[in-house]
């Protein structure tokens, strides 16, 4: 996480570092999914979010309380997988460094 921002400042990209951790944390994570050989009945609706997530990512701009509300469905959906667990883990870390949703 620390090192993609370090990377970032280094090579100058423009890309939010926040945005580049969370590209790379959903594309683990649907890389793992589709290799994953059980199927369980929430797998769409994690593939589904998974794409969400990744729009909202190139969009570079993603809104807080819809990363979040993503982030709940797909655990919801493949919290059970223990094999998903560290790249779920990944997609929560990235999903964070954007801070909380507004309090109402």
């Amino acid at each position: 996480m620390l090192r993609s921002m370090e990377q970032q400042r280094v090579t100058g990209s423009s890309e939010d570092p926040r945005v580049t951790e969370l590209r790379t944390a959903v594309s683990r994570l649907r890389r793992e999914l589709a290799g994953h050989p059980a199927e369980f009945s929430d797998r769409g609706i994690a593939e589904e979010e998974l794409a969400a997530l990744d729009s909202m990512a190139v969009s570079g701009v993603p809104e807080i309380p819809r990363l979040r509300r993503s982030l709940l469905l797909i655990a919801g959906a493949i919290g059970s997988v223990s094999a998903l667990a560290p790249a779920l883990r990944a997609v929560r870390i990235a999903v964070d460094l954007f801070g909380e949703p507004p309090r109402r």
